[in-house]
């Protein structure tokens, strides 16, 4: 190829295959993904040896497994921001390689005020894993896969969990809930090093923001071999830049319906999603030892959950690929609902409340991954990190209120029935505000002509 006087940098990315680099960079998002997940959940996993070690109440043990979210709520709002100002790797990297630490500090605790101070800690920066992670997948991959990527990379959060369910099945019989944390702030030591020499930054960021063009050139020929860049090349994309504070404008220029209804989507399921994730290990473990077997099974309840939601998740990026993401997502929830609504039946034999609990976490769990990838279509490359972090931020709440509630609910006496009942409302709520979705979902555009955006 003939040396050009200007790249379209978007052009190139949309042109291209998927090659070994951005397999490579898929790779260590979703690495980072799921040990996002894996310590995002192992709370919840622990908690039943957690609570009998240190015999706290079920609204202290409340606390304890919302202490991260709420950390992971301001995390998502504010990292996002600065990553749309600063970068995706820089944060990204950042956030991997504290929280990496944090959790390994977790394993020393020795009172609960310490524990609920230290996963507040943590959830902060796990709070910018998935938005940079997700945006940065999404900048590296053409059109006709970018939903599917986004949507399999995105079960990474999901598989982590499944992980973590495994892991803490085999770790806390022989070593004690605390090696958990230690597993967990272990290995995503080992990808921050190998994301700070591998991991490159978003191409359409760094044109935006007119920033590092002998990077942006490299990583650029890595996708493309054959771009042929000289000192004089000029860099474009079809975007603008966005200025001005990152969460006002997901409300401008006619986001705002959209952003709404994607708020109230990630709060619901979210809520569905934490409450499940959080409690069902101990709220299982009585049904569990009542069919005759071990009470550390309950365990494998909880991991199947977050199996339904990784072939969920895989099963959805195809579907949504070909008939979008209204009819996928509000099917979804509607079958999340019923099998939610299912969990707590009596007389539900153990096989059937695998099968469920399964059921619940294809719809709720593989739905979540959907959402993602729907907000970082919904934006464009300087509000995406900012759009997604904020639906999660907003959703995070919905992931504190769940676990507090059911708490609450637990030391009042409801019983399984009545909790599971309760907890299928939201998702029916996901469902019919996806309905509404139609009339907001389309591909956005700024008022006038697309903006090209020099660098060089």
């Amino acid at each position: 190829m003939q040396p050009s006087a200007q790249i379209n940098v978007s052009d190139v990315i949309d042109n291209s295959r998927i090659g070994g680099f951005q397999l490579g960079l898929f790779i260590l998002c979703g690495l980072c993904l799921i040990m996002d997940g894996f310590d995002v959940q192992a709370i919840g996993f622990v908690a039943p040896a957690l609570s009998q070690d240190w015999k706290i109440s079920g609204a202290i043990l409340g606390s304890v497994l919302t202490a991260a979210l709420v950390g992971v709520l301001f995390g998502s709002i504010l990292l996002s921001m600065l990553a749309d100002k600063v970068g995706r790797r820089p944060v990204l990297i950042g956030a991997c390689l504290f929280f990496s630490v944090i959790t390994l500090l977790t394993g020393t605790v020795q009172t609960v005020p310490q524990l609920l101070a230290i996963r507040f800690i943590a959830g902060l920066a796990l709070g910018s894993i998935m938005p940079n992670a997700l945006a940065l997948v999404g900048e590296y991959s053409p059109p006709r896969v970018r939903v599917s990527a986004m949507v399999i990379i995105g079960t990474g959060f999901t598989l982590g969990a499944v992980v973590g369910g495994l892991v803490s099945f085999w770790l806390i019989p022989n070593f004690g809930w605390r090696s958990v944390f230690f597993f967990g702030g272990a290995v995503p030591l080992v990808i921050g090093v190998f994301m700070f020499f591998l991991l490159p930054e978003s191409l359409q960021y760094l044109a935006l923001h007119r920033k590092s063009p002998e990077k942006l050139a490299k990583w650029l020929r890595r996708v493309d071999p054959s771009v042929n860049v000289t000192p004089q090349t000029q860099f474009i994309v079809r975007e603008q830049r966005e200025k001005g504070v990152p969460m006002v404008k997901l409300f401008q220029e006619g986001r705002a319906p959209g952003t709404i209804l994607l708020w109230i989507v990630y709060f619901m399921n979210l809520l569905n999603l934490y409450f499940l994730s959080s409690w069902l290990p101990t709220v299982v473990t009585p049904l569990v030892k009542a069919a005759g077997v071990s009470g550390s099974y309950a365990l494998l309840v909880g991991t199947t959950l977050q199996v339904g939601g990784v072939i969920g998740a895989v099963v959805l990026g195809w579907f949504v690929s070909r008939f979008g993401f209204v009819p996928v997502l509000t099917t979804c929830f509607l079958v999340g609902c019923v099998n939610i609504a299912l969990i707590g039946q009596p007389g539900l034999s153990l096989a059937m409340l695998f099968v469920v609990v399964f059921l619940a976490g294809l719809g709720v769990v593989g739905g979540q991954s959907a959402v993602n990838a729907l907000a970082a279509t919904l934006y464009p490359t300087d509000l995406r990190s900012s759009g997604i972090g904020a639906g999660l931020g907003v959703g995070r709440s919905g992931s504190i209120v769940g676990p507090q509630l059911a708490g609450i609910l637990i030391g009042l006496h409801w019983t399984s029935h009545q909790l599971f009942l309760a907890a299928a409302v939201p998702a029916l709520i996901s469902a019919l505000v996806m309905i509404a979705m139609r009339w907001v979902i389309k591909p956005h555009t700024a008022a006038g002509a697309p903006s090209e955006v020099l660098v060089h």
